[in-house]
């Protein structure tokens, strides 16, 4: 299996040769850019799995590379940990908001970062979701683009996390999602362990979408495991 590759972007040297020995050692393929303009360059180039990225760069910053690999069709799933400095809540905010998928603050451990790692990575791995637009079965209708739900015709309110949830079911219809799993896609790695959260959700999201929410047609709990959504097809 070939390995996953792995860019980091930052401009301090001795943080780039730490990252790369250790991940390296972990047994990714590993690249490095000192500046915004070499990254983005690179990851075109190679088209990372993962990467690491200071906000701080020369050239132009890590949130515009961010904007730059997310806007490029060929990457747009590709995984962005930051790197960002102690305190700076709002840097934080904003690269997630350009789709980052996770932040590590300066200074950290390298056995946390490799676990951030590890866990971005097998978060984007579990899903290989159907690129499906409109999901259309009996008497549920989603738009995936419009974030509009119907049932029998009617147009139902989801909360986000609600639909966030029934999307990523759908378009891994069929698959057992561990509790886990779901929890981390959805709402983080500050999340973990909280897994009634999913229940919770799962519940409402019967209530709306299921003639008999006791005994549901679309969304069937693996019991000790997770859910699975079954298309009534």
């Amino acid at each position: 299996m070939a390995k996953e590759k792995i860019l980091i972007v930052d401009d301090e040297e001795h943080i780039v040769e730490l990252l790369k020995f250790n991940l390296l050692n972990a047994g990714y393929d590993v690249y490095t850019a000192n500046d915004g303009i070499e990254a983005v360059k690179i990851a075109k180039a190679e088209k990372p799995s993962l990467v690491l990225l200071d906000l701080m760069l020369p050239g132009i910053d890590g949130f515009d590379v961010c904007k730059e690999i997310k806007r490029d069709n060929e990457m747009k799933k590709t995984s962005i940990i930051m790197l960002t400095a102690k305190g700076e809540e709002l840097d934080k905010i904003l690269g997630l908001e350009l789709g980052a998928d996770d932040y590590i603050t300066k200074p950290f451990s390298v056995r946390e970062l490799l676990a951030r790692v590890k866990a971005v990575l097998r978060r984007t791995n579990s899903f290989s979701e159907t690129e499906d637009e409109v999901y259309d079965s009996q008497n549920l209708k989603v738009d995936f683009e419009r974030h509009e739900v119907c049932v029998n015709g009617k147009k139902i309110d989801l909360t986000l996390k609600e639909f966030e949830l029934l999307q990523i079911l759908i378009k891994n219809r069929g698959k057992i999602l561990k509790r886990e799993t779901l929890l981390d896609k959805i709402w983080g790695y500050e999340y973990i362990g909280e897994t009634r959260t999913v229940d919770v959700h799962i519940r409402y999201l019967r209530k709306k979408i299921e003639e008999d929410d006791k005994n549901p047609r679309f969304i069937e709990t693996i019991r000790g495991v997770g859910y699975r959504f079954n298309p009534a097809e």
